[in-house]
């Protein structure tokens, strides 16, 4: 395929503004890649680069040669250059890059560059998310909708299911299943403000699980073989030995694990989160969803069924702390009285998590299904204030005690209608120096326009952002502010796409909560 019609189709998805209308245009090129093009087509479809790290930053691109007259790269071009570009390294390695790179733009026309551009520095904001493409992918295949969601949630990558896809229809997604020692996108949970508007979400029966402020797991051993991934599905099995070695204890085959890791002090307590996530620090793991048990898949089965089974094999020192409501802790009914008592059942939970040091509860369906990758109403986490995951728009100069570090973080939630981002307010609440010292090197690398007070970056950063309230305000575009912001951490296990939306926000500000 050519380059050329891969830049045409993104362009016209810009400009496109329908979603059927992008799906058949998304559609469209995926059927046109060849069968060695698709991997890194469908990426480039996505706004992204099929290699993660380039060594091509902004000053690379700052001075573009001039556009080639005609077009002449295909798709399976661009990604061996691409592909060259990312393993140049050693002595002379900066010289040899820019003249690979300025080899390969040489020879792309304007338009071309332009993808170019947008897809080294992770800013082709073209609308084809990665639900459009889901949707275009079925599509082009002539496969269900469901066959590819499925398979994507147990790969993982959207290109290789992609690949699958269109080279082998409904037989080659069918044949995806979970496999131990590749991870799956984790099920996630949806918030409410109380554990009573929890319990309305989930039903009852249900679980009030302690919710544990560490490191997301997910633990797959085969034999003697352990990998641990995190809630990105990065490989960190060397830096939690105390989690291998307490996997490798366990009395089972093959296993595929969920849960969490956090540094404990001496009295059995969490330790802060920026303390979880030093590097060094001994992490304890506590379990609380078990998705695979020699050679039986369980994401299909009730969490009724996975929650025993998971408290036959774990030590009881190893397991999240859970209390269940409203049942008879196998997912059948105790009957009214209990389904009645579960809301009180459920806020002791919540009192005792708190007093022990952790940030709230998740409060979960037995019925429910492990549900990979997707954010629903089986599993509501309730905190003991409002908490969001917000991106960073820009970044101010400090003063007095913080001169000289970046400090004021402008906030943003994501538009769920488009691919921007709704600012709403500033805060350095919540800082500490070694946070500021931090955010000054981060923010100092994001930077697109550098000014004076203000540094606008790429919006790439999540921070978690505490708050008592939203208010109406006229200042920011969206007629929304948070109320004594506070940044309690930064996520940099979660991608600008799972901020969460100015939908959630406006929940907030009007007395509700969605689900989603």
């Amino acid at each position: 395929m050519r380059f050329i019609d891969l830049a045409a189709t993104s362009a016209a998805v810009t400009t496109t503004p329908g979603r059927r209308a992008k799906v058949e245009l998304l559609a469209a090129a995926l059927r046109a890649l060849a069968a060695d093009e698709i991997v890194p087509g469908a990426a480039y479809l996505t706004g992204e680069l099929r290699q993660r790290q380039t060594g091509v930053g902004y000053a690379s691109l700052r001075d573009l040669p001039p556009p080639a007259p005609v077009p002449t790269l295909s798709v399976a071009q661009v990604d061996a250059a691409v592909a060259e570009l990312a393993t140049v390294a050693g002595a002379g390695s900066q010289t040899r890059r820019r003249e690979l790179l300025g080899a390969l733009l040489a020879a792309a026309t304007a338009d071309e560059q332009r993808l170019l551009v947008g897809l080294f520095t992770g800013e082709l904001r073209q609308g084809a998310q990665a639900g459009l493409l889901t949707d275009a992918l079925a599509r082009a295949a002539g496969v269900p909708l469901a066959l590819v969601r499925r398979a994507l949630l147990l790969a993982g990558d959207l290109t290789v299911v992609a690949s699958a896809a269109l080279t082998g229809g409904a037989a080659a997604l069918a044949a995806f299943a979970l496999s131990v020692g590749r991870p799956l996108a984790p099920m996630l949970a949806s918030s409410a403000t109380s554990v009573d508007d929890a319990l309305t979400a989930t039903g009852a029966p249900a679980v009030v699980d302690v919710k544990l402020d560490g490191i997301r797991i997910q633990v797959h051993r085969s034999g003697d073989d352990v990998a641990v991934f995190s809630r990105s599905l990065d490989e960190i099995t060397a830096r939690v030995p105390a989690v291998v070695s307490a996997v490798r204890a366990l009395p089972v085959r093959d296993v595929v694990l969920d849960g969490e890791a956090l540094a404990l002090d001496e009295a059995g307590r969490p330790r802060p989160f920026q303390e979880t996530a030093r590097a060094g620090v001994r992490l304890t793991p506590y379990f609380f969803d078990l998705l695979h048990l020699d050679g039986a898949d369980l994401l299909d089965e009730p969490g009724g069924t996975r929650w025993p089974a998971l408290a036959s094999i774990v030590p009881p020192a190893s397991l999240v702390g859970r209390t269940v409501v409203g049942g008879d802790g196998n997912g059948g009914d105790g009957g009214a009285a209990d389904v009645g008592a579960a809301a009180e059942q459920a806020a002791d939970a919540f009192a005792a998590a708190l007093d022990a040091g952790h940030e709230g509860v998740v409060v979960k369906s037995m019925r429910a299904r492990y549900d990979a990758g997707r954010r629903g109403a089986a599993w509501v986490k309730v905190k003991p204030r409002h908490v969001l995951d917000l991106v960073v728009l820009a970044v101010e100069w400090g003063s007095g005690r913080r001169s000289g570090w970046l400090s004021n973080l402008h906030l943003g939630a994501r538009d769920s209608a488009g691919d921007g981002f709704v600012m709403l307010g500033k805060t350095f609440k919540g800082m500490t120096d070694e946070m500021l010292r931090w955010q000054t090197e981060r923010f100092g690398q994001l930077a697109v326009e550098r000014g004076d007070p203000v540094v606008r970056v790429r919006p790439e950063q999540v921070v978690e952002i505490a708050f008592d309230a939203v208010q109406t305000s006229p200042r920011y575009p969206g007629g929304l502010a948070l109320r004594f912001a506070r940044v309690l951490r930064y996520r940099d296990d979660k991608t600008a796409a799972e901020a969460d939306t100015i939908d959630t926000v406006r929940a907030i500000h009007a007395g509700r909560r969605t689900y989603q």
